[in-house]
C-alpha cells in the first residue's frame, strides 16, 4: 500500500503528466454534465417512460454508450456510436474496395484522409438516427411535453428539424472532446468516454441490488458477498482474455551497412487472443434485434417471442454462437496476415522453418484461427454471462457488469489507460503502478 501512494505521488511530480490528467478530468466533466442537460423545448420531469424504456435491448446498449444521455433526451444523446459505426464501415470497406485499401497504406496522409471520410460518414449517419430518435421520443413522452408546441406555438417539424440539428451538433462535440482527450489527455479519448458513461451506471447497479439483497431475510447478505467474489473472478478472466497474446518468433537477416555487418535480430510478432475486441458482441447484439423490428416490437409472436426472450436458453445459445462467427470476421478485418508477411519480406525478416511471403502468410492465418477459437469462445462465455447473472437472481442493472460490453469496454480502457501512464513512469524511472511490470491494453475501440 506504501509503494502505491508512493507511485500516485510521484505521477504528480511528472509535470506533463499532470497537466495530460488534469485536462482529461475536466473534459469528461464537461461531457458528464453535458449528458443531463435536455433539448430545448423539452419537459424534463416527463421523461420517466422514455428512461425505463432505455434500460435494454440494443436501445440499452445505446444508453450505456451515451452514459444515459439517451433516456435523459440529452443534447448528447446519440453519443459517440454513429462515430463508431461509422468506423466499422470505413474499416470494412478497406477490406473490399481497393480506393480504402489503398488508403490504409499510405501511413499518415492516408490516415487523415480515412478520418476526414469518417467524420463526413458520422454527419450522415446522424442526419438518419437524429429523425429515428424524435419520432421515439414523440412515442414514448406525452404530447403536453413538448413546451416548444404547446406553449410557443412551434411546429412538430419544425422542433423536430431544430432538435436533430442540436443532437447533430451534440454528438459532433462529443467527438470533439474525445480526440482532443486522445491528442492533449490521456488514454483513447472515445473509448474513456464510452467507459465513463459506463462507470456512471455503476453506483445506480450496486445500490439496487445492495437494497434488493438486504431487504431479503433468506440469506441476503450472504448471496451478495458471492456474487461481488464471483463478479471479481469475472474481472480476472476478462483481464486475462484482453492482455493475452501468442508471440510468434521472427528472425531478421544479417544485413551490412557501410563496412559494417550486423547480425541476426530475433523479436516477435504477438497476435492477440481477442483480437477483435467488444466489437463481435455489438454485431451479435444488433442482429438478435431484428426480429423484434420485424414483429414491429412485439416481443410476444413466432420468432420474436423465442429471440426476444434475453434469459432464454435459444436467445443466449443463438447469440453465443453469433459472437464466435462475429469474433472470427472482425479478426480477419482487423488482423491482414499478408501485410504482416509482405513488411517481414520488405525488411529482411522470416518465420524460423517457414518460407517467406506467401507461406508466411499461410503460417500467421493457421496461428491466427488456433489462438482465436478459445479466444471467441471464451468472448461468447463472457457475453451471456449477465443473463446467468440474471436468471441467479441478480438485478438486471447489476447483471450487466457481469460480462458483456460493459465488462470488456471496462476492462480494456482502464488497461490501456493505465499503460500510458505506466510508460510516463517508466521514462522517468519511476516504479511501474503494478508489482508484476508493465501493463498492456488494447489501443482504442
Amino acid at each position: 500500500m506504501k509503494k502505491f501512494i508512493e507511485t500516485i505521488k510521484n505521477i504528480f511530480k511528472i509535470e506533463e503528466l499532470k497537466k495530460r490528467l488534469v485536462y482529461t478530468f475536466l473534459l469528461i466533466l464537461v461531457y458528464r454534465l453535458g449528458c443531463f442537460i435536455v433539448l430545448p423545448g423539452i419537459d424534463a420531469a416527463s421523461l420517466a417512460k422514455l428512461q425505463s424504456t432505455a434500460q435494454e435491448g440494443l436501445v440499452g446498449l445505446l444508453n450505456m454508450f451515451s452514459g444515459g444521455a439517451f433516456g435523459n433526451a440529452s443534447i448528447f444523446a446519440l453519443g459517440v456510436m454513429p462515430y463508431i459505426s461509422a468506423s466499422i464501415v470505413i474499416q470494412l470497406l478497406g477490406m473490399f474496395v481497393p480506393y480504402f485499401r489503398k488508403l490504409q497504406m499510405e501511413g499518415e496522409s492516408g490516415r487523415r484522409k480515412i478520418n476526414q471520410l469518417t467524420r463526413y460518414l458520422t454527419i450522415a449517419i446522424l442526419a438518419i438516427q437524429g429523425p429515428a430518435y424524435m419520432a421515439q421520443v414523440h412515442n414514448l413522452i406525452p404530447g403536453s411535453a413538448f413546451v416548444a408546441v404547446n406553449q410557443f406555438g412551434w411546429s412538430n417539424f419544425t422542433f423536430n428539424l431544430v432538435s436533430t440539428l442540436i443532437l447533430m451538433a451534440g454528438s459532433m462535440f462529443v467527438m470533439w472532446l474525445g480526440e482532443r482527450i486522445t491528442d492533449r489527455g490521456i488514454g483513447n479519448g472515445i473509448s474513456l468516454i464510452i467507459m465513463i458513461g459506463i462507470v456512471a451506471r455503476l453506483p445506480y447497479a450496486l445500490t439496487a441490488e445492495v437494497g434488493e439483497k438486504l431487504s431479503t431475510t433468506n440469506g441476503g447478505l450472504l448471496l451478495l458477498i458471492v456474487e461481488l467474489i464471483v463478479l471479481f473472478f469475472v474481472f480476472v478472466v476478462a483481464i486475462a482474455l484482453v492482455q493475452g497474446v501468442r508471440r510468434v518468433p521472427v528472425q531478421y537477416a544479417k544485413r551490412i551497412v557501410g563496412n559494417r555487418q550486423y547480425g541476426g535480430v530475433r523479436q516477435y510478432i504477438p497476435l492477440k487472443i481477442n483480437a477483435a475486441g467488444v466489437m463481435p458482441i455489438i454485431f451479435a447484439q444488433a442482429l438478435m434485434l431484428l426480429p423484434l423490428l420485424f414483429s414491429r416490437w412485439d416481443a410476444t409472436r413466432g420468432l420474436a417471442a423465442t429471440l426476444g426472450n434475453y434469459t432464454g436458453f435459444w436467445y443466449n445459445l443463438i447469440f453465443g454462437l453469433l459472437v464466435v462467427i462475429f469474433t472470427y470476421f472482425y479478426t480477419a478485418v482487423t488482423v491482414n496476415s499478408n501485410m504482416m508477411a509482405e513488411d517481414m519480406k520488405r525488411n529482411g525478416g522470416f518465420i524460423p522453418g517457414v518460407k517467406p511471403g506467401k507461406k508466411t502468410a499461410e503460417y500467421l492465418d493457421s496461428i491466427m484461427s488456433k489462438v482465436t477459437l478459445p479466444g471467441s469462445i471464451f468472448l461468447a462465455i463472457i457475453a451471456i454471462l449477465p443473463a446467468g447473472a440474471m436468471i441467479l437472481g441478480v438485478n438486471n442493472q447489476f447483471a450487466s457488469f457481469y460480462g458483456g460490453t460493459s465488462l470488456l469496454i471496462l476492462v480494456g480502457v482502464v488497461l490501456d489507460t493505465l499503460s500510458q501512464i505506466d510508460s510516463y513512469l517508466e521514462m522517468r524511472h519511476y516504479d511501474s503502478l503494478m508489482k508484476t511490470g508493465r501493463l498492456t491494453g488494447r489501443s482504442g475501440m
